[in-house]
């Protein structure tokens, strides 16, 4: 905790990481009763694999561009593991409260729900504001080098910095960020909430109540 580490390797991945394109979209929703749903749909390259299904009108992703077919490799595709991609829509739960949420954004994505449940566990903040909190993120596997947005107090960059750390300011909400959706169910009250990210183009949109239409008297 008192220096930079600036090799820190999950697994020896030899394949370069490839530029992909913005075809991501993220959407939580929750039910009456407390059903949840996390999806997260993206085709990864420009337009995925380029295929379309006739008739359909949407185009096939290529994913599993991230997988190793060679077997007997770290993020070899096979039985029994879990082969490192960056498709990630989550859900946690702890007694009554359950949330699903997802955070677009690359290799960010774990970093940034890395975050966001810090935020709402150790920091006690409901989801959109944990969602709105300032984050950081890292790029590269190796190095010493991190994005942090200028929300974050200065000392503490300042603190940073000085362990090693070598880190580049962005905007108070920068894209590079990701952003996210998260919704919450609190089934000991019966109470859906929900939150939206600020870094993005979503919202978050309740269902209103049925209302039964008013009745001329006579």
């Amino acid at each position: 905790m008192e220096k930079a580490s600036c090799k820190v390797l999950p697994s020896e991945l030899k394949a370069e990481l490839e530029a992909h394109g913005h075809e991501t979209i993220y959407m939580s929703t929750i039910d009456n009763e407390g059903n949840i749903v996390s999806l997260i749909q993206s085709n990864y390259s420009g337009y995925g694999t380029g295929f379309v299904a006739p008739g359909s009108g949407f185009s096939f992703h290529n994913r599993g561009a991230g997988f190793d077919l060679e077997p007997g490799k770290p993020n070899s595709l096979a039985g029994r593991k879990r082969p490192l991609h960056t498709i990630i829509p989550a859900l946690m739960k702890k007694d009554e409260v359950t949330i699903g949420f997802g955070i677009m954004g690359g290799w960010n994505q774990s970093q940034a729900h890395a975050q966001f449940v810090a935020n709402v566990v150790d920091f006690k903040m409901n989801v959109q504001m944990a969602l709105e909190a300032a984050r950081f993120t890292k790029g590269t596997f190796d190095g010493c080098d991190v994005q942090m947005e200028s929300r974050v107090a200065e000392a503490v960059r300042l603190e940073l910095a000085r362990r090693g750390h070598a880190i580049a300011p962005l905007g108070g909400f920068a894209t590079a960020m990701g952003n996210g959706e998260a919704v919450m169910r609190d089934a000991k009250r019966g109470v859906n909430f929900a939150g939206s990210d600020p870094r993005t183009d979503g919202a978050a949109i309740p269902q209103q109540p049925p209302v039964k239409p008013l009745t001329a008297e006579r």
